[in-house]
């Protein structure tokens, strides 16, 4: 017999005016779900990702994609730092599968600071221009691709798709991992716009780690069979 458990949905990375917005599904009571029927759930609601909260006293969670677990995920761990601290549970430290990833609030942002290289790989290309960044009809089979270019170099503005196909993602709205791998190989700070108008804040932090953080804003609050 299945049991109804609550499902909060969180808009990630919102830009300038509340536009874009990644939307994440988030447990935030899913002790003991087995890995199996977290990967069903996460397919049936179909967000790029969607979190499975083991212990909110301790932060530790699972990550899932429509087809894969992932050890570690920038958009996910923003989206659920700040849906915890909203709810009167703040913590200092998340714990996905690829260990601790501290995390705090500066205003209005969510912040994570992490390691580049456990978060996910994808195929990074630099094009010419925004306009050739938006002139891309979609992504390639057997390839997650991110492809960015200049906005404004000077000011640190890039634009940015990633088209996560391995993932079950045709096209990610705003992708944390991604900022993760491009701060880390541009070594500056970022403004990352990305998708319809998201804004993910990247910036290096201490001993090769790298900062992303955004805005977030709660969409639904509702009910979810569980299996």
């Amino acid at each position: 017999m299945s049991t109804n458990t609550t499902l909060q949905i969180v808009t990630v990375f919102l830009g300038e005016g509340g536009t874009g917005g990644n939307e994440l599904g988030v447990f935030p009571d899913a002790s003991g779900l087995p890995g199996p029927s977290r990967q069903r759930i996460a397919a049936d609601l179909g967000f790029s990702e969607t979190v499975f909260v083991e212990d909110a006293d301790s932060g530790r969670l699972h990550i899932h994609t429509p087809a894969v677990e992932l050890p570690l995920a920038g958009h996910p761990l923003v989206g659920t730092a700040w849906l915890l601290a909203d709810s009167g549970r703040p913590l200092d430290v998340l714990a996905p599968p690829a260990g601790a990833v501290p995390t705090w609030s500066e205003g209005e942002r969510v912040w994570i600071r992490a390691d580049p290289d456990l978060a996910p790989a994808f195929d990074t290309r630099r094009l010419a221009s925004p306009a050739d960044v938006d002139a891309l009809e979609g992504g390639e089979a057997g390839v997650d691709l991110h492809v960015w270019a200049w906005q404004d170099e000077a000011a640190g503005d890039v634009r940015v798709r990633v088209f996560p196909q391995e993932m079950g993602i045709g096209e990610d709205e705003a992708t944390g991992a991604a900022a993760l791998r491009l701060g880390q190989r541009l070594g500056r700070a970022l403004t990352v716009h990305q998708g319809t108008g998201s804004r993910i804040d990247v910036r290096p932090g201490p001993g090769g780690t790298v900062e992303v953080g955004g805005r977030c804003a709660l969409l639904e609050t509702r009910r979810y069979p569980l299996p």
